[in-house]
């Protein structure tokens, strides 16, 4: 991974921006998309060579009244405003305290298994999947294993099948990783699967390198499962307080639609096949 998290976001940003989009006129040949880095540092009322300082990594600490301006410069929405926050060490309590292994809690565990006709999983910001209920087990039962949902998308042979829209899944799966980032960029877990999935899927470096950043928090999703068929899901994702980082997402289907009867079948038969043997009688 880079190391010039805040600066290369910047960059990032400002390339996809046109001087029409900020109210600016456009003067003499443009050799590269986007603004200039004058045409930010004016919009944002801030000294031109201070905000090339930012985008090379010479600069790394600005203040949050310089954030606030490049954030209005930049045409920057909530989330993507909180993640320069975040890139820039601005967001207090954002970051962990320590790099331990996540664990779930015993009561979210029993509150999962409570909801037996629904899926219903627990993930880390990297995306790995802590904890499942048996039916978020059987709708991910075509991954082997399915463990992270950035490397079960662009590694796992059965993503390009099971993600019935995967281009929008794959840009849906690098915007929320990428919004791991802000959090904490020099996370261990976090560069280790960064590393392998740029190293082994060019479509995921593609992605990752236009920076997008989107937290997870609702959308329908469109699946072909190999057992039941297609299903369109809604899910919701919920922070757990006692958990920063941890997000309980939690899968449904409209009431009376042929999801909803799929999802009821799939959970049927892998209800049926996890019953153990009759023994013989003696």
């Amino acid at each position: 991974m880079d190391d010039n998290h805040l600066g290369d976001f910047l960059r990032t940003r400002r390339a996809g921006l046109r001087p029409e989009d900020v109210g600016m006129a456009s003067y003499g040949v443009r050799k590269v998309a986007g603004l200039r880095r004058e045409e930010v540092a004016v919009l944002a009322g801030v000294n031109a060579d201070y905000y090339t300082r930012l985008e090379q990594g010479r600069e790394r600490n600005p203040s949050p009244q310089v954030l606030e301006a490049l954030s209005g410069a930049l045409h920057l929405d909530a989330g993507t405003r909180a993640h320069l926050y975040r890139l820039a060490g601005a967001a207090p309590n954002d970051r962990p305290s320590g790099h331990a292994a996540e664990r779930v809690s015993p009561a979210l565990r029993q509150l999962m298994d409570g909801y037996p006709n629904t899926p219903a999983f627990v993930m880390s910001r990297t995306l790995d999947i802590l904890a499942a209920n048996a039916l978020a087990d059987a709708l991910y039962a075509p991954f082997e294993p399915s463990d992270n949902l950035a490397r079960m998308t662009f590694l796992d042979p059965a993503g390009r099948h099971f993600y019935t829209d995967w281009d929008r899944a794959a840009q849906a799966t690098v915007a929320n990783l990428r919004h791991a980032t802000g959090f904490d960029p020099e996370h261990p877990r976090l560069r280790e699967l960064v590393r392998t999935l740029t190293e082994h899927s060019a479509d995921f470096a593609r992605l990752w390198n236009a920076h997008t950043v989107r937290g997870k928090t609702q959308d329908a999703k469109r699946f072909l499962h190999p057992d039941v068929g297609p299903l369109t899901l809604t899910y919701q994702a919920f922070d757990v307080r006692d958990a920063p980082g941890q997000q309980l997402v939690i899968y449904h289907a409209e009431p009376g639609s042929p999801s909803a009867q799929s999802l009821n079948l799939l959970g049927s038969i892998h209800a049926s096949w996890r019953q153990p043997e009759p023994r013989p009688h003696r």
